[in-house]
């Protein structure tokens, strides 16, 4: 009778959860068009830039539910997880340049939201260049994790460093346990896990249809990685992942099964490695980002198909009831 009893309580939950749904933010104005690039909050605005050719850095004020372009690019940057960090943001592991040979750029590239200019950072080590690479922060550190070297051409690699912004120095982490370009590293608690994301391999005529099922997490309480058996339940790349309290949220991505990018939302449970749904996207997109702010889930731009196009600027909105 017990078991029964919270067997209800867990599907009552389940069901006001999923009761959720996005909406498109009506903003005073449009944001620009753009695939491949990046999203992500700072000091409580939210920054959308890069992607395919120089489009320029843009922030939205939730206060005002406004668009502003703040600054241009200093090139094209394409295939990057930006991060924030100590009130600016950061660029590493991104491309420049057109398919399939991408180039990766040799130096962290830094935002100022404050001054609105665009600085160098650290140079990468040359023998760990990559672009499509996941980014992330964690205790005044900046990681970068997989990637590829030569744009959607070939070497694609699992390779994990550690950044530390204050000296520019670079250290090389235990590899992950698989390769995987397109990918987005999300922290939950003390672990970063990766899931979606695929082997570009353009040399073969292979690189849709490369999507990686595993879901592979690193621990750093003990150093080491792990690979759960629940594997990702819709496999894509190019998708945008979010940690939130003890779940992972997998969304947006492009396989090779439909030509409209994926709009599934998928909540891992990491104490149970059990997977749950939220509400599909309204637009299926990949090539962009996602953000946590005061209780909702954002994710803007991106592409609304396969490949490279057609561009999108909408974005939408949830708010997390877990």
């Amino acid at each position: 009778m017990k078991n029964l009893f919270f067997a209800f309580l867990l599907l009552f939950s389940l069901e006001a959860y999923s009761q959720e749904t996005w909406t498109v933010v009506q903003a005073t104005n449009e944001a620009t068009p753009r695939h491949e690039n990046s999203f992500v909050e700072c000091d409580g605005k939210l920054y959308s830039l890069g992607g395919r050719s120089e489009r320029p850095v843009e922030e939205y004020d939730p206060k005002t539910n406004t668009w502003t372009k703040v600054a241009d690019a200093p090139m094209e940057i394409s295939h990057f997880q930006a991060v924030s960090y100590n009130h600016e943001i950061w660029v590493i592991g991104a491309f420049t340049g057109g398919y399939p040979h991408e180039t990766p750029i040799a130096n962290a590239l830094i935002f100022n939201p404050k001054t609105k200019t665009w600085r160098e950072g650290p140079e990468i080590p040359k023998d760990r260049l990559r672009g499509s690479a996941g980014g992330f922060v964690r205790n005044d550190k900046i990681y970068l994790v997989c990637g590829i070297q030569d744009g959607h051409w070939d070497g694609f690699v699992g390779w994990f460093d550690e950044l530390d912004p204050q000296t520019g120095k670079w250290t090389t982490l235990a590899d992950a346990p698989r390769a995987r370009d397109h990918v987005s590293a999300a922290m939950v608690g003390d672990r970063l896990y990766l899931a979606g994301g695929r082997t570009s391999h353009a040399k073969i005529n292979r690189v849709i249809d490369t999507t990686i099922k595993e879901v592979d997490f690193y621990d750093f309480k003990t150093g080491t990685w792990t690979t759960i058996d629940a594997g990702i339940p819709t496999e894509r790349a190019g998708n945008s992942n979010l940690g939130i309290g003890p779940y992972l949220i997998v969304m947006n991505g492009e396989s090779g099964v439909q030509v409209p990018a994926h709009s599934e939302v998928e909540v891992l449970d990491t104490r149970t490695n059990t997977w749950s749904k939220l509400p599909n996207l309204l637009q299926g997109r990949h090539g962009t980002g996602t953000v946590f702010l005061d209780g909702k889930i954002y994710v803007q731009a991106g592409s609304a198909n396969r490949g490279g196009g057609p561009e999108l600027s909408e974005m939408e909105v949830i708010e997390w009831k877990k």
